[in-house]
């Protein structure tokens, strides 16, 4: 039933969660109260009154949707024979209501009764409670729960409206003068819960609480903690003022607090301090770490600055930005600066240091532009940053010792053929010995792949069908310096421009029905803006090399076809009986031998002269103008070899313990197993190549990865450990000398719960970010403050149990590594070591775990962390200490989890003393 609309509207009011420029504590308040939510019952009456209805009696409704009472069927509306024309109906909506046991409305008290589930919905608002009452003489709702006959309070009533839900105890709202007192209501507000003893609404936009709670808790019952507001004023979407405010854990005050508050509020993100933490470091005394302020510029970006200052002149700069568009991109910006003073002014060990790095990840949302992409991922700085950085946040990225960044821009022009290309900016650093490669840019263009006597329609076939052909071109500007020299003049002196035109013709073709025929052809032309020229001064007794600055090319091609097949092997031993546990063995081999030649292009080299100190003699020395180029420098051999290649994958089928299952189960035995040579028709001597052998499986149910490999040499040495062209076999030796070999594995362990914890809630993203491991082998950020690296665990699907568990949920990754070397007899070990990292639940709220590794060879611990973590329910703990090192340090933390209060923490860092 629909009512004539009122001279008021609804207003629609959001309390939310404030960020304090302090402590970030969001005191959020309260809840919505309701703000014209029963305005409609005085509206109900005045509308009763005009129609002045015949009541015969009082009537008992149950679940109906009617709010009057009812009318004699002998009473007629007098609208209905009106000559005036009815006013608009007052209510924008529909007045739905109901209760489980009665619905009734007394004339006499002019009330109207809704009891047990009552309900009345009106637009986007609803109220539920045990019992409602609407008095008409006193204007006045009245909501409240119903006691069962346990004596239990039940039914409190629940008001929504929009995403605001309040849930008190009883509610008091006065139709006329908009005034309500709410007792005992719990409001979520972001992540926490508002509970307040006595909420009096003023009017439309002043409320007052007194006595109010705000806590992160999940048992609100007995909170582990809460920030109590003795008295507060609220101004919807505008402000909150508060008198004295303090932390209670577990009821107990703590001196924790503000002698009063004044808190803006505000729907969007908010700007505001980040509390930065202290320690101290024995070599740079007293320090304040990640402190700073956060810029919420806008829905799409914001930026946090943060800094760090040590008492000894040392400190740091953080920038660190994040920026998103919904189906367009998304990203991340870093850049981080430290200045390092080492001792004091004055004495010998004096040193300052400057180190920075800069971080940049950018993607797009594949449905922003099919055609074109651009993408970034930037990591570049100092050399020395992860080794040298005092910030904790980069413990897990220390042993870094390699940087890459890249830039890309690409395009595609659809049609036939289709057309692409794209503009990369790469970088390339090591950390170890400093050196910096860099192309800025690298342009790449492609024609796609065209079928010029193919028919229009059907498959192609043949020789003639099959011929194809692209185009490809690929310009590099190339730099090579070192860290000293980055981003000044002298980096851009040796710079190395150049093209290379591509354009491979190739066919394939079946033969005699198994074997599979490829031949193709390749056309290659470099452009350079560089050559050389190469003299011999007589005087000096040197070489001298000119550089040639002007545009030069040369042209190359060469021809190659290959011949391959694939063979397929089974061993079934069902014959052996139904029962056998190996269903069959199926062996795959691909065999493939390729043919090659390359001719050789010796009018792009010349020769000078070298002549001997006493003139008598003299040396003709060749030299092409092309050795710079960046693509390489034409074939001078003539070369014609023979390749072959062996690949094998070997699977079984077993039978499956699960009786049910239909079909037997496949495992992998070996994933693969490569063997290549080579075989120099045109050279004079060792003209075999070593055997190349490679391989890799899983075990265990993929938790076991094993790769391997080796090499093996035909030919021997002579007694300075050279290699003679002499097979080993005819020189007293084996078929084959093993020159070097290679095994890596990695094996990741757990119990059935132990693989909850993900790499992400130990901070591997930050380890990722900054270009290293994707797991915590080598250690992860100490920063347990900044929830951005140090997500929570999920511990949502977790159901806490009353009985005794006694399985202690843990993993376990271990990395083992060897290399071996024996190319010139030296027979030994060049590199043995073995990483491991593992976690121990130890109980639901204790969890404690470490990463360590061996060095077998040098006999000796390589980078170890321990970690030890409590969750405290609202609250985390976390201890990490690395015990030895030059890195060795300690780290403490405690604070609340929620992110709109992760500023109420505790944290303390200390270094050992100074080791001379």
């Amino acid at each position: 039933m629909t009512f004539q609309k009122p001279s008021h509207t609804f207003t629609k009011i959001h309390l939310k969660a404030l960020h304090t420029n302090n402590f970030k504590i969001l005191f959020a308040l309260s809840f919505t109260v309701f703000i014209n939510t029963f305005s409609f019952a005085q509206d109900i009456k005045k509308q009763q009154d005009s129609i002045k209805p015949v009541v015969k009696e009082t009537t008992l409704i149950k679940a109906d949707t009617l709010i009057d009472p009812v009318i004699s069927e002998k009473s007629q509306d007098s609208t209905l024979t009106d000559s005036i024309k009815p006013k608009k109906e007052i209510l924008e909506n529909i007045v739905v209501y109901s209760a489980t046991d009665y619905t009734k409305f007394s004339n006499k008290k002019q009330k109207l009764y809704l009891y047990n589930e009552a309900k009345i919905d009106y637009g986007d608002m609803n109220i539920t409670a045990g019992s409602i009452v609407i008095d008409y003489t006193k204007n006045t709702v009245y909501a409240k729960g119903i006691v069962d006959t346990t004596g239990a309070y039940n039914q409190k009533p629940v008001f929504t409206q929009g995403n605001n839900i309040v849930e008190p105890d009883s509610i008091i709202f006065n139709t006329e003068s908009k005034k309500a007192l709410i007792y005992n209501s719990k409001t979520e507000q972001g992540e926490g819960t508002v509970v307040a003893t006595i909420t009096k609404k003023e009017n439309d936009s002043v409320y007052f609480l007194k006595n109010a709670k705000y806590t992160t808790a999940e048992n609100l019952e007995d909170p582990e903690y809460y920030i109590k507001l003795r008295k507060a004023k609220i101004v919807p979407g505008k402000k909150i003022v508060t008198g004295l405010a303090n932390l209670f854990i577990y009821d107990v005050p703590t001196p924790l607090g503000l002698p009063f508050g004044f808190f803006p509020q505000t729907e969007t993100h908010t700007s505001g301090i980040i509390i930065p933490t202290f320690g101290e470091q024995n070599d740079r005394g007293y320090f304040l770490q990640n402190g700073g302020y956060y810029f919420a510029i806008s829905d799409y970006i914001d930026l946090a600055v943060l800094g760090d200052y040590y008492t000894n002149g040392s400190y740091g700069l953080r920038l660190e930005s994040t920026y998103n568009k919904r189906y367009r991109y998304r990203g991340n910006l870093g850049f981080r600066y430290e200045n390092l003073i080492t001792s004091e002014r004055g004495f010998p060990d004096y040193a300052k240091n400057t180190i920075y790095n800069l971080r940049w990840s950018h993607s797009q949302d594949s449905k922003a532009n099919p055609s074109s992409r651009f993408s970034a991922s930037v990591n570049l700085g100092s050399s020395t940053y992860y080794r040298s950085s005092l910030n904790q946040i980069n413990t897990g990225a220390f042993l870094n010792n390699t940087l890459a960044s890249s830039v890309s821009y690409s395009k595609t022009f659809q049609g036939e053929p289709q057309v692409n290309f794209s503009l990369t900016a790469t970088h390339s650093q090591n950390t170890s010995t400093e050196q910096i490669n860099m192309t800025l840019p690298t342009f790449q263009g492609s024609v796609g792949r065209v079928f010029p006597f193919a028919s229009k329609t059907g498959t192609k076939k043949g020789i003639i069908q099959n011929v194809n052909l692209q185009y490809n071109v690929r310009g590099e500007n190339r730099i090579q310096t070192t860290d000293s020299l980055f981003f000044k003049k002298e980096m851009f002196d040796d710079a190395k421009a150049g093209f290379q035109h591509n354009i491979p013709l190739s066919t394939n073709f079946k033969l005699f029905k198994y074997f599979s025929l490829t031949a193709s052809s390749n056309y290659n032309e470099v452009w350079t803006f560089k050559t050389v020229d190469k003299t011999f001064d007589p005087v000096a007794r040197e070489v001298v090399t000119e550089t040639v600055n002007g545009f030069d090319s040369f042209r190359t091609y060469n021809f190659s076809t290959s011949l391959g097949t694939t063979i397929y092997g089974l061993f079934n031993f069902e014959k052996e009986g139904k029962d056998a546990k190996i269903k069959a063995i199926r062996h795959i081999m691909r065999p493939s031998i390729s043919y090659n030649i390359n001719p050789s292009f010796d009018k792009y080299y010349d020769t000078f002269e070298i002549v001997s100190a006493d003139g008598l003699t003299t040396e003709d020395v060749d030299f092409t103008r092309f050795e710079e180029s960046i693509f390489g420098v034409p074939n001078r051999n003539f070369s014609s070899s023979m390749g072959i290649s062996l690949s094998n994958n070997i699977e079984a089928k077993v039978r499956d313990r699960d009786s049910t299952a239909t079909e037997p189960k496949k495992i992998t035995i070996l994933n693969n197993l490569n063997f290549s040579t080579a075989y120099n028709f045109a050279g004079d001597s060792l003209q075999w190549s070593p055997v190349r052998m490679n391989g890799s499986t899983q075990l265990f149910k993929d938790k076991l990865s094993i790769n391997f490999g080796a090499t093996l040499d035909p030919y021997a040495l002579d007694n300075n450990n050279n290699k003679i062209d002499k097979f080993n076999i005819d020189n007293g030796g084996s078929l084959f000398r093993l020159t070097s070999a290679s095994l890596n594995a990695s094996w990741s362990l757990s119990s059935k719960k132990g693989d909850k914890n993900k790499d992400k809630d130990r901070g591997i993203d930050e380890n990722l970010r900054s270009g290293g491991r994707a797991d915590d082998l080598f250690g992860v950020s100490e920063d347990f403050a900044n929830q951005q690296i140090n997500r929570d665990k999920d511990n949502e699907d977790d159901v806490p149990s009353e009985l005794y568990n006694y399985k202690v949920p843990w993993s376990l990754r271990i990395a083992y590594a060897v290399n071996y070397s024996n190319n010139r007899r030296q027979n030994q070990i060049s590199s043995h070591s073995i990483m491991f990292s593992g976690d121990i639940q130890l109980s639901d709220k204790w969890s404690i775990g470490g990463s360590s590794g061996y060095d077998l060879k040098d006999a000796g611990f390589t980078f170890t962390q321990l970690r030890f973590e409590r969750d405290l329910l609202s609250w985390r703990m976390n201890f990490s200490w690395v015990p030895f090192s030059t890195r060795s340090s300690w780290n403490f933390f405690i604070g609340i989890k929620s992110s709109i209060l992760q500023d109420l923490k505790y944290e303390q860092r200390r270094q050992p003393d100074i080791q001379l």
